[in-house]
Order: structure tokens, then sequence, then C-alpha cells
């Protein structure tokens, strides 16, 4: 059997876990390796250093588990994390971190800008939301409106059991989909219970199919 790279043998260990959750290791100064989820991207890169006030940071500080939440200002995106210091012989040589996304509770409607003004609308009415001419679009039945947040700060605002990011320019609400049809290279197009298609991008197809299980 031909050697395992500690890459490779990482990559088979984050397969073990959900594709809600990145997954970091560092060493005492910097990171070593980064596997991202669909559902939180810190954008970390071997190299980079172990910023204060993360989790990896904390855990190395004092040596044992940290696990809380980080708000935006240190990686742009909030996010729970677990980190995990471990030893070689004895002395500290680095951390492994789970990071998970965090989810904002109590609110349940989108607040969208109307000819107007501005209109609340529920998180159940809302078909799909879409990036287009660099604007944020929420679509419901009969109404269209933007909103200031991007779809990646939406992808932690949203409940997770009704929608799911499916391309870099689409997040629907499952529960508005009709029929999801097969196409070119293992994607698919979702037809819409109000009559609009819309695609699942190649790199988004097994994360899909794996939470819609089939």
């Amino acid at each position: 059997m031909k050697k395992f790279t500690q890459d490779s043998l990482l990559d088979v260990i984050g397969e073990l876990f959900s594709d809600e959750i990145s997954i970091a290791v560092s060493n005492m100064q910097e990171y070593v390796y980064y596997r991202p989820s669909k559902r939180v991207d810190l954008k970390i890169k071997p190299g980079d250093a172990v910023k204060k006030g993360t989790i990896a940071h904390k855990a190395l500080a004092t040596k044992q588990k940290a696990s809380e939440f980080i708000d935006r200002e240190v990686f742009g995106v909030p996010y729970h994390g677990m980190a995990v210091p471990f030893e070689h012989e004895g002395e500290l040589h680095g951390c492994v971190m789970a990071i998970y996304p965090s989810f904002t509770e109590g609110k349940s409607v989108v607040t969208v800008k109307s000819p107007d003004g501005w209109k609340p609308i529920p998180f159940v009415e809302v078909k799909y939301l879409e990036v287009k001419d660099r604007k944020t679009l929420v679509h419901a039945e009969g109404f269209s409106g933007t909103n200031k947040n991007s779809l990646q700060q939406f992808e932690y605002l949203l409940p997770r059991d009704s929608f799911i990011r499916c391309h870099r320019s689409f997040i629907v609400n499952v529960h508005h989909i009709e029929e999801i049809y097969p196409d070119t290279h293992s994607t698919f197009v979702l037809m819409m219970n109000n009559g609009e298609r819309i695609p699942v991008s190649q790199s988004y197809s097994s994360y899909f199919r794996k939470l819609l299980a089939f």
C-alpha cells in the first residue's frame, strides 16, 4: 500500500464529517491544512498565521479544548468553532479545529426593498434568492425585491432545513421545488412552483443530492 500523505489522510477523515463542517489543522504558528464546507468557508490557506481571537489561538494559548462563537470581525463571517490541541512526545505541536456555521435565531422574515419602502417577507414565502448584476434579489410569489446581504451571509441567516445553496448565484427554498430534472455533467435543473427554472451547478450537485437524499 502506498504511503498516505498528510493531506490525503485528512481529506479522508474529513469525509466522515458533515458537509456543514469545515476542518482546519495548525501548528504553533500557522495553518497547515484546511478543508472548507459548503456552508461556511473562512478562506483559510495553508501558511496563514493563526490569528489572535480565533478558536485555534485560544486552544494553543490555554493548551485546552476551546469551543465558542466567534463573530464576523475575525474572518468576515460568524461561526461556531471547536479546537483541540495535540501533543507529540509531551510537547504541544498544534491543534485541529472544526468550524460550524452560525445560525441567527429569532428572526423569521427577510426584509427587502420595495418601490415605496421595505417589505418583510416570511421565510416560508421566499421561493429563492439570486445574485444578479451584483445585487441580491429575493423572490416570493408575485413579488421580488433587493436585500443588502450577500448570498454567503444569507447562508448563515436562513434556516438550513428549508434553504439550500445550489449554485454560486442561487439559494432555493426546498419547499417550493416542484420537480428536479437531470442536466448535463451530473448537474440538475430545479422546476420551482412558480414556473422558474433554477440550475444546480456541478460544484453543489453532490452536496444538494446528499441533503435531499436522492
